[in-house]
């Protein structure tokens, strides 16, 4: 025999409307957790990794002008070299990285002479007259 089943019930989470008709404000959040005490970011701590992490790429670097040792015949602009591989991808991603960093230069320039500016007219605007 079975037995019959209890009859479903559903709570509300929803709190009942206030006396003015109008839903209770909502429960404030909870504070923020804190702070656990452990290993903190330093700049030395960033050098560390920096370090590491670029070794472990020089070594990736290394391999492959090891494995790439074919010789190759380069003329650009009327000069002619005789390199391998490797090395002449190599100077061209150097090349690369060097016009990257120096339009990355130009960039910083430009924003921290616009804020220089930016600094003097608010400082200008200040002062009475």
């Amino acid at each position: 025999m079975t037995e019959p089943a209890a009859p479903h019930r559903t709570t509300s989470t929803v709190p009942p409307p206030s006396a003015n008709g109008s839903a209770p404000p909502p429960p404030p959040p909870p504070p923020p957790a804190a702070a656990q005490p452990g290993r903190l970011h330093t700049r030395i701590s960033g050098l560390r990794t920096g370090l590491i992490a670029g070794f472990a790429i020089l070594i990736v670097v290394m391999i492959f002008i090891i494995q790439n040792t074919h010789p190759l015949n380069i003329s650009f602009l009327g000069a002619y070299l005789h390199l391998s591989l490797a090395v002449a991808l190599l100077l061209a991603a150097i090349a690369g990285a060097l016009l990257m960093a120096a339009a990355g230069t130009a960039r910083i320039t430009q924003l921290r002479r616009i804020m220089r500016r930016d600094r003097r007219k608010h400082k200008q605007a200040e002062q009475p007259i």
